[in-house]
């Protein structure tokens, strides 16, 4: 049996199911969607980035395990840093991202992550787990260091490595005694002959993104406890047997919106609260500017004055309609610069200087704006005229003055629009921000022929003009319930 690897200890922590078909049935796992790999691209980045930190280091090749233990083996008594070093005991396999020599025979351990922060609950496990083994194997651990990347570096001209990254010491921090608990407990799903259950046994409370969340609660009705809105109750509920939204006694359920979804569950009917949503189109001005951004991000800055992961918006469309007339308008980048000033002068040219400017989940749009406005200070006069006129389209559906059972608690525009409307995003070869994300990327920074660019930047335009013409479909519609 192979051996137990730290991110196999990590995935099994946090989806028990998850590692025992990474052991028994590993071709039946979905694939990562296309955001994930972006991710795992940036963090691989990170981790080559980082080795330019410690240039006498000696990289040890990874790919083949036995070469590597057989390498780290050969270089642990000659006292040198060391990137990828991996040892091997009780069939558990750790590999740090860097070994370093302290003192006589002492070693400080440093895993690095792409991430802008701590994450207790995948951090710290990660590295309990690395000095376990080492400690194990006979290496004297003084220090675990985490490194990631400093949210507040601001690139100016090259990157400077010393500043772009945060190291912390979280030796006292993780908790060792967990680790051979969590072995053993591993270990037992592992050899397990047949799927763990994980959704039955309490080891996942309730489904969330996973690749392999259809296994595990497939079980689930089409409407169940887990749709509720902010429900807290919804394990206890499912707890005693209760699985569909429909079994719900009454009474049971205080917040007024999961009432709604009760009683939209039993009678198969849409709630409309025909008062509320009028008094919120009436709120809308005669002018409306239905907008709508797509950004990308790096890991490590691409261009000077933007920070880790910062928000770059690159697209925008923008459906104004006055009186029942509509224009679109649309920008995308084109170019392998800084988006940010181009943008920010074409939506400027092309938005009205009055009116409401109508967006689907204001968080994000908002603060890409406040962004921009601190970014480039000569905007912030006309930045801040246009948040004064932001109306949130996802109001009246977070709220539940209209809600369609078929949206299953949720209140985003990808559910909303066909509960609504009766149609989607079908037909489009993008259909959500990330894969905008990445199609743009690829178009802008990939290799490949002028067709295939050509492709992409029709499929990135006819996807965010989706979205703004998606709201306008939902004010048309709503105006005539």
């Amino acid at each position: 049996m192979k051996p137990l690897s730290k991110s196999d200890y990590v995935i099994g922590l946090e989806c028990p199911g998850h590692l025992w078909m990474k052991y028994h049935d590993k071709e039946n796992i979905p694939p990562h969607p296309p955001g994930v790999l972006r991710r795992f691209e940036q963090g691989n980045i990170v981790g080559q980035l980082v080795k330019k930190l410690y240039p006498e280091g000696i990289d040890i090749d990874a790919k083949d395990i036995a070469l590597n233990l057989q390498k780290t083996k050969e270089l642990l008594p000659k006292r040198k840093i060391l990137f990828e070093a991996a040892l091997k005991v009780d069939n558990l396999y750790g590999r740090a991202d860097i070994l370093i020599p302290v003192g006589k025979d002492e070693w400080d351990v440093i895993e690095v992550k792409s991430s802008s922060s701590v994450d207790k609950k995948k951090h710290y496990p990660d590295l309990a787990f690395q000095r376990y083994v080492y400690e194990k194997a006979g290496l004297k651990i003084r220090k675990c260091f985490l490194m990631h990347l400093n949210k507040e570096y601001v690139r100016d001209g090259e990157v400077d490595l010393q500043k772009l990254f945060v190291q912390e010491d979280l030796t006292e921090e993780i908790d060792m005694t967990e680790v051979p608990k969590n072995i053993a407990f591993l270990w037992d799903i592992v050899q397990s002959p047949t799927f763990p259950n994980t959704a039955e046994k309490n080891h996942c409370t309730q489904p969330k993104e996973c690749l392999i969340k259809d296994r595990c609660w497939d079980f689930l009705p089409e409407h169940h406890v887990f749709h509720l809105y902010n429900g807290r109750k919804n394990r206890a509920l499912f707890d005693e047997g209760i699985h569909d939204l429909k079994e719900v006694p009454e009474g049971r359920l205080s917040n007024a919106q999961q009432k709604i979804q009760l009683n939209c569950a039993k009678t198969g009917k849409v709630h409309v609260d025909k008062k509320l949503i009028k008094e919120f189109l009436a709120s809308l001005d005669k002018v409306q500017c239905h907008l709508d951004f797509e950004t990308c991000s790096f890991a490590v800055p691409e261009f000077t004055g933007t920070r880790p992961y910062q928000r770059l918006p690159f697209q925008f469309s923008l459906h104004v309609v006055t009186n029942g007339k509509k224009k679109h308008f649309e920008y995308l980048h084109d170019g392998k610069d800084d988006p940010r000033a181009a943008f920010l002068a074409a939506l400027e040219e092309k938005i009205p200087v009055k009116g409401s400017v109508v967006v689907y989940s204001q968080g994000f749009e908002s603060s890409v704006l406040k962004e921009l406005a601190r970014d480039f200070p000569s905007y912030k006069g006309w930045v801040d005229s246009v948040l004064k006129r932001i109306v949130d389209l996802r109001v009246p559906f977070s709220k539940f003055w209209y809600y369609n059972p078929s949206q299953h608690g949720s209140a985003s525009i990808k559910k909303v629009l066909p509960a609504v409307v009766g149609k989607g995003y079908e037909g489009l070869d993008i259909k959500d921000g990330d894969c905008a994300s990445i199609v743009y990327l690829d178009m802008t920074f990939g290799k490949m022929d002028a067709s295939a660019r050509e492709k992409m930047r029709k499929d990135l335009l006819l996807y965010c003009g989706r979205d703004t013409e998606a709201m306008v479909w939902i004010v048309e519609k709503m105006r005539g319930e």
